[in-house]
């Protein structure tokens, strides 16, 4: 997968997920970080479970990115206790 389509999708997936944790979207520069980094986490995750990770630029690679970066940002917040998890 080509650089430009990592950026694509690590904007989506970090957006979906910042949605999902904190209400909010985050500036385009940190949802793509948090897309991206997700993606290779939630790679990482669905690998342990014995599923494939991000195989391209697809549905199923935006999903296992949204969950790496949920989890991320799950674990992020937990640990720094920074906004609500869930929006009213």
């Amino acid at each position: 997968m080509s650089i430009l389509l990592w950026v694509v999708l690590g904007l989506v997936a970090g957006f979906i997920a910042s949605r999902i944790v904190n209400g909010t979207g985050r500036d385009v520069a940190l949802n793509i970080v948090i897309g991206i980094v997700g993606a290779v986490f939630g790679g990482w995750l669905f690998n342990a479970f014995g599923m494939a990770g991000v195989v391209g630029f697809d549905l199923y690679s935006l999903l296992v990115a949204v969950v790496g970066a949920v989890v991320l940002l799950v674990i992020y917040h937990a640990v720094f206790r920074r906004g609500p998890l869930v929006s009213a």
